[in-house]
């Protein structure tokens, strides 16, 4: 545990209610900026935001469709990178709330991971982001005990849910895989979305940071 976290106290920010700074009645990156010295008197030495990041918005911002963007709504990646700035000058620590668990229908990966496979002399042709998520292998079966939905994409397979239909599960494999289409959490696939130290920098490098 980094030793700032002993004593950090936490102010948490939803952005669309937050603060308006423009005038169209969501709050805006600007806002916190404004109110960072607020803040700071109120005690508060970390801020941590709820997901900013580009987003249709089906389920709050919760439904992340680009990580390295930020929504239209909010502001730009520079106004980000002013925040952290300005925030870092004060003394204030940002924490940003990921989600890790599902991204948005609309994201590009779920675009790419819904499109259908074909089959070469026995031999699925999956893409890059064929098993970036949960799916099984035939659009009628189901999957026990989780939500999931079918009939969405080309591909032949239902995908498993987390909370909305609007969310597709990411796919972090399974500790004692029981069907055929589950991988364990040590094959390479779902690998790909363990990346965390990876991801958050890339993520981070597109505000500036």
């Amino acid at each position: 545990m980094p030793g700032w976290l002993k004593n950090a106290v936490f102010y948490e920010i939803y952005p669309q209610s937050f603060y308006d700074t423009n005038d169209d009645g969501i709050g805006d990156i600007g806002g916190i900026i404004e109110k960072l010295d607020y803040i700071k008197d109120l005690g508060a030495n970390a801020l941590w935001i709820n997901p900013w990041y580009d987003s249709p918005f089906k389920d709050a911002g919760y439904d992340v469709r680009d990580y390295k963007k930020v929504a239209s709504r909010y502001g730009t990646n520079e106004d980000a990178k002013r925040l952290f700035e300005t925030a870092h000058k004060k003394g204030i620590r940002v924490l940003l709330d990921l989600v890790p668990g599902h991204t948005s229908e609309e994201h590009e990966w779920f675009k790419e991971s819904g499109k259908a496979i074909p089959v070469v002399d026995g031999v699925p042709q999956k893409n890059e982001h064929s098993d970036r998520y949960i799916w099984t292998e035939y659009w009628l079966s189901g999957i026990g005990g989780h939500p999931y939905i079918s009939g969405e994409c080309d591909r032949n397979g239902v995908y498993m849910l987390n909370f909305f239909k609007s969310q597709p599960a990411l796919n972090y494999g399974f500790a004692a895989p029981t069907e055929s289409w589950q991988m364990s959490y040590k094959d390479p696939e779902p690998q790909k979305n363990t990346g965390t130290y990876d991801g958050c920098y890339e993520i981070l490098a597109k505000y500036g940071m």
